[in-house]
């Protein structure tokens, strides 16, 4: 019989869409109050690598990547995925059929892999709870990020992969300093 363990915690991040620059800072702003400070923030990033949010979000959309300093359990990631929903319905453009204009996916990474959640099911996703799915993304090894056959296009990018190269030592460097703190 196995011996049931717990997981440690994770570092939560969000992969911002949008067309509009100034609603990342807000919707940054927005995030913050629910999770707390950002402690990396990627440079704003051209999203041309599939079409799917443009006739619901526009043209000339651009990504970022936020993560934040407080470090989370993994379960808590079905929740989170269902504010961020809610964050994102706050941000509708009413004059336009309540359009969304940003688009908020949560996820976490630790030193192995990186999870994204999302309310679509498919062979390799897994269901969480709330409706919400969670799919790996991508797998570390050999030193860094790599991808799996259903890992989206610009997550294969090496500019994506080395933000969350650098995310994960950010991750490292929090988690020994709390190690070090609880075994003084």
């Amino acid at each position: 019989m196995g011996r049931i363990t717990y997981p440690e915690k994770v570092k939560l991040i969000v992969g911002m869409i949008s067309s509009s620059v100034e609603l990342f800072e807000t919707a940054q702003s927005r995030l913050e109050q629910e999770f707390g400070s950002i402690d990396f923030c990627s440079q704003i990033l051209p999203f041309t690598f599939t079409q799917y949010y443009t006739p619901e979000m526009g043209e000339n959309l651009k990504r970022r990547f936020i993560s934040f300093s407080s470090l989370i359990l993994p379960d808590k990631l079905a929740g989170i995925k269902v504010l961020t929903n809610a964050i994102e319905q706050e941000f509708t453009a009413e004059d336009k059929g309540d359009r969304r204009r940003i688009n908020l996916d949560p996820g976490y990474l630790n030193t192995a892999k990186l999870v994204l959640a999302t309310t679509k099911d498919h062979c390799h996703r897994i269901y969480l709870d709330k409706g919400i799915y969670a799919e790996i993304t991508m797998r570390f090894v050999a030193g860094t990020f790599c991808q799996w056959e259903w890992t989206y296009p610009d997550y294969r990018t090496q500019e994506y992969i080395d933000i969350f190269n650098h995310i994960r030592q950010l991750f490292i460097a929090q988690r020994n300093a709390v190690n070090s703190l609880t075994a003084s």
